[in-house]
């Protein structure tokens, strides 16, 4: 009975040195993902501070560049006012007559440029759920349905012309001097 009482104590003993090693075991687990936790948010700290330093040197430059394109844009203007000011009155309705022509050719790749962008208009379905894709996708069908409605309208009424213009051109040649022609 002794024997298994001093048994009984050891196992007691060992079973206490077990559960006080795993405590300080515990212990230092927790510590060490505490420790880690911090640095985690220590560098997302940083990074985020990296981001936004960047983010603002990025919103300099570009606003540096813009600064001298306009200034730049400016220089070409006064530049350009100086020397058809320095110039004859002649010479001024030359360039006045050279620019409208050219404005014209421009103006026509500008209207192009500008419907272009109107027809192009970004999608815009990035963060949509099902619903709102399924609306978009209607919305786009119904644009592109009436686009093709007003094609087949235009094409039956150019048909229609084209029938007009054609007995018309006939219709010209009549008496002349008493004489069909």
């Amino acid at each position: 009975m002794e024997k298994d009482l001093t048994e009984l104590h050891t196992l007691i003993d060992v079973h206490f040195e077990q559960r006080k090693k795993d405590e300080e075991e515990l212990i230092g687990l927790k510590e060490r993902i505490e420790r880690r936790r911090s640095e985690r948010a220590e560098i997302q700290r940083v990074r985020a501070e990296k981001e936004k330093d960047r983010q603002n040197r990025i919103a300099e430059e570009r606003h540096r560049k813009e600064e001298e394109e306009a200034k730049r844009k400016a220089d070409d203007e006064a530049k350009k006012k100086k020397v058809l000011s320095g110039m004859g009155a002649n010479f001024g309705g030359f360039l006045a007559k050279a620019e409208s022509r050219k404005g014209k050719r421009l103006t026509g790749r500008e209207i192009k440029k500008r419907t272009l962008t109107e027809r192009r208009q970004p999608l815009g379905i990035d963060n949509m759920r099902e619903d709102g894709l399924k609306q978009r996708a209607q919305e786009m069908w119904n644009w592109i349905y009436q686009l093709e409605s007003e094609k087949f309208d235009f094409m039956e009424h150019m048909k229609h012309q084209k029938y007009e213009v054609q007995p018309k051109k006939g219709h010209g040649k009549g008496k002349v001097g008493g004489r069909w022609k």
